[in-house]
């Protein structure tokens, strides 16, 4: 199908459907169960960005800007950049070692209940076979449909296949490269490098205001008219159950192309009696239209629809690079915690190298992220907020771009989840006392008020563990000191 030809698609289903192009049909839609259940899912940041190994997944976009260190590290590697660009880099792309069912077997051990590919980054190479445009793994680089390789794989286990585009950023993602004779300036290659706007909406040159964007531009309207289309395309022939957005979409003028997309994609879904949902951030979406997502950051409190986190197992990078700086396992387990704890989930980025395998450090991450669900899952997978998060000294910062300030739990640092006739309490830092309070609990000893306890036990051992009733707070005693570098789950069963 041609983009037009999506275009008049997509208006004759939302027409026909019961979903239209508003806030107040869109916010009718519901949040899917699998979701509210799933708390844990994976992402997957690979592609031709993959192949420098250096600095992040936007090497492509620095390589360009003169006197960056990608660009003086690119034209060290690979000589000018006039016949030389990141186009050349896709022969080299050819992932001997991608097996999606290796992947998948990995994310299913680590306890994930999704998963979520990039289906195409800023750089603007489909990782998936399109009939939009050739520069795409199914004709290029790999030769494979790596998105329908996965979603496959993943269907195979049980895993929920999900996908993220991040096409629109691509309209000013490689504008550096029009500063100087290189590459992105030859029409040859305009099929690719996309308009790659200097002057109509980044007025300060490379990292200008990117927020100041209007339509005014014929070539605005036919990216958005582009990527419209694309997204359709990923929606009609993968069928994703979410699919995820950067940041971009949140810029006003892009309100009707964004809205459209997603009667669409809720109307398609009622179609194939699929539970689907779309993530966005800032305010992209009026709040009950889609899951709001929080990049690389967390929530200070309970919100009360369900939302995610979106962050990397690399500190520095989403992508493979061979200087990533990697998060410790507890660290990640204590956030994922806090975040069901407040009616979160958890996304947590794999980088994969290029040649498709998952390099030793991610693994070992994940798979003691999975042998500490698989004890403690009953506590995350499933559960609900309780009446509070949590309780403790340390607070957490609100909002984006904070993972890796680093939250300093101490052994006071409780978190609550619940489910059915269960209550969750989290020791986030258990620092090997025998004796624990939770204050959330206070007031049982007194009828009608407080949680009353039937039994409480360590989750995963079959041992019980001592409590009283205080107007302060509910005390448990351990047999044994609890000491543990992961957060260690006390299963409380409701009377």
């Amino acid at each position: 199908m041609t983009v037009q030809a999506y275009l008049e698609k997509v208006d004759a289903v939302n027409a026909a459907g019961r979903y239209k192009p508003d806030w107040d049909s869109l916010s009718r839609h519901r949040t899917p169960a699998w979701f509210e259940e799933s708390k844990f899912g994976i992402f997957i940041h690979w592609g031709v960005f993959s192949i420098p190994a250096a600095f992040s997944e936007w090497y492509p976009r620095h390589m360009y800007i003169e006197g960056s260190p990608e660009h003086e590290d690119f034209r060290r590697r690979f000589g000018d950049m006039k016949h030389f660009g990141y186009k050349d880099l896709i022969p080299r792309f050819t992932a001997p070692k991608f097996d999606p069912d290796e992947w998948m077997d990995l994310f299913a051990a680590a306890g994930a209940r999704y998963v979520t590919p990039v289906a195409e980054h800023h750089d603007g190479f489909q990782m998936y076979k399109s009939e939009l445009s050739r520069w795409n793994a199914y004709e290029m680089g790999p030769k494979r449909d790596v998105l329908g390789e996965l979603r496959a794989a993943a269907e195979r286990r049980g895993l929920i296949l999900c996908a993220s585009s991040h096409r629109l950023e691509h309209y000013w993602f490689l504008n550096g490269g029009r500063a100087f004779d290189s590459d992105v300036n030859d029409p040859a290659y305009d099929d690719f490098y996309g308009p790659a706007v200097y002057d109509d909406i980044l007025k300060r040159g490379p990292e200008g205001d990117l927020y100041t964007v209007t339509l005014s531009s014929p070539r605005a309207v036919e990216h958005l008219d582009n990527w419209l289309a694309r997204c359709a395309e990923i929606v009609d022939e993968y069928r994703p159950s979410m699919i995820y957005f950067d940041w971009w979409i949140a810029n006003e003028a892009f309100r009707p192309h964004l809205k459209r997309f997603a009667a669409y994609y809720y109307n398609r879904a009622e179609e194939w009696g699929k539970e689907v949902t779309i993530c966005y951030k800032h305010n992209a979406f009026a709040p009950d239209a889609a899951t709001f997502d929080v990049e690389r950051g967390q929530l200070a409190g309970i919100r009360m629809r369900p939302w995610q986190t979106d962050t990397a197992i690399a500190n520095n990078s989403w992508c493979y690079t061979e200087h990533n700086e990697f998060k410790r396992p507890e660290d990640i387990l204590c956030d994922l915690v806090d975040i069901v704890s407040k009616n979160g989930n958890l996304m947590l980025n794999v980088g994969p190298k290029a040649d498709g395998s998952i390099c030793e450090e991610e693994e070992r991450v994940l798979r003691t992220i999975g042998k500490w669900m698989k004890k403690n899952g009953e506590g995350i997978y499933g559960t609900r907020p309780f009446k509070t998060f949590g309780e403790g000294p340390t607070l957490i910062p609100e909002g984006q771009f904070t993972d890796t300030a680093r939250k300093g739990f101490t052994a006071e640092d409780i978190r609550y989840t619940c489910r059915g006739g269960a209550l969750y309490a989290f020791l986030l830092a258990p620092d090997g006392r025998r004796e624990v309070k939770l204050k959330a609990l206070a007031g049982g000893d007194i009828p009608g008020e407080g949680v009353r306890i039937e039994r409480a036990e360590v989750l995963g051992e079959d041992t019980p563990v001592a409590f009283s009733y205080g107007r302060d707070a509910l005390t448990l005693t351990f047999g044994q000191p609890v000491r543990a570098d992961l957060p260690v789950c006390v299963k409380l069963t409701l009377k």
